[in-house]
């Protein structure tokens, strides 16, 4: 894992970079298994003195033709993050226009990869689409390599358990609140990231006090319940129980919210970053007639929990 700092470009097509680039080229809704292949193979360029570059759109086509309700796997925020960490060095967030979006193929490959881009390697998917009305594909890419310098590798979509690999699918399997299938579709936990912040404290009035997350309104949660989890804070992993929902412990209510439960851990984090990683379903949302009746469900959960940390996390 890399630690460079990643430069990023956004809001703008006026830009020129100071160094031939490597570039993975995507809507990246998610980094799925088949992204993190393509971000693989840009990252191995740095044998050739290029520099990773992901190339994705803001906002996603589907957002921007209106194919979709703008609720993402990964926010802005997090794909920024989670690129960092891979070790990307430059991120452009192309902005998504009525101009650019009208723009030739061949003008996009000339302007935007050859010359601003300066771009030696290019990454996609097979099913790579470009220029106007996405008429530019795979192979006018590489058609129009030859004529600018730039090499292209295309990847047929991976397939696991007999379905290809798409965020369409992943998006599907979490809504159906298949967390587990989704960890394998992602080659990673689904993850919330956030800044903790401040709940009803009922969670710390029950002796069970629990750290909020609040995530942003554009961000794909699955369905309403109880999830077994793990939580990074400052490097170290902790084992957890989470609640996905409106729960009044949460700090705005009506909004939903992720509430957590850490084992053995007692600081007060308000304020700071953490990421949520969701590892197993456990239970839905349910009602409750009293407090008591409440709190024993939540101990039960949490014992549960701990086994399922001991069994599967080794950590706790």
């Amino acid at each position: 894992m890399q630690n460079t700092k990643m430069e990023i470009i956004t809001n703008t097509l006026e830009f020129q970079l100071d160094r031939d680039t490597a570039v993975a080229m995507g809507k990246f809704d998610g980094l799925h298994i088949g992204h993190r292949k393509l971000l693989d193979l840009v990252l191995r360029q740095r044998d050739q003195r290029l520099a990773p570059c992901v190339f994705t759109f803001d906002p996603s086509p589907a957002v921007f033709f209106g194919l979709s309700d703008g609720r993402e796997l990964m926010t802005r925020e997090e794909k920024r993050r989670a690129f960092e960490r891979m070790g990307v060095e430059l991120l452009i967030e192309f902005p998504l226009t009525e101009k650019s979006a009208a723009m030739e193929p061949e003008a996009f490959a000339e302007q935007i990869l050859a010359k601003r881009m300066r771009t030696r390697y290019i990454a996609a998917g097979e099913d790579v689409s470009f220029g106007r009305r996405g008429s530019g594909n795979g192979a006018l890419l590489r058609r129009l390599g030859k004529l600018y310098g730039y090499e292209v590798q295309t990847i047929e979509k991976l397939r696991l358990h007999g379905r290809e690999v798409s965020s369409t699918y992943v998006r599907s399997r979490l809504e159906a609140g298949e967390v587990k299938e989704v960890a394998e579709l992602l080659g990673d936990y689904y993850t919330i990231e956030g800044r903790v912040c401040h709940g009803a404290r009922l969670g710390h009035d029950l002796g069970m006090p629990t750290v909020n997350l609040l995530p942003p309104v554009n961000k794909l949660l699955p369905p309403y319940g109880v999830y077994f989890s793990r939580v990074l804070y400052r490097g170290n992993v902790y084992g957890a129980i989470s609640n996905v929902g409106c729960k009044p412990t949460v700090a705005q209510r009506g909004l939903p919210g992720v509430e957590t439960y850490l084992y053995d851990f007692d600081r007060e984090i308000y304020g700071e970053e953490i990421r949520v990683q969701l590892l197993a379903f456990r239970r839905p949302e349910l009602h409750f007639p009293s407090v008591d009746a409440l709190r024993a469900q939540i101990l039960a959960d949490m014992e549960a929990g701990r086994e399922y940390a001991r069994e599967n996390m080794k950590i706790v």
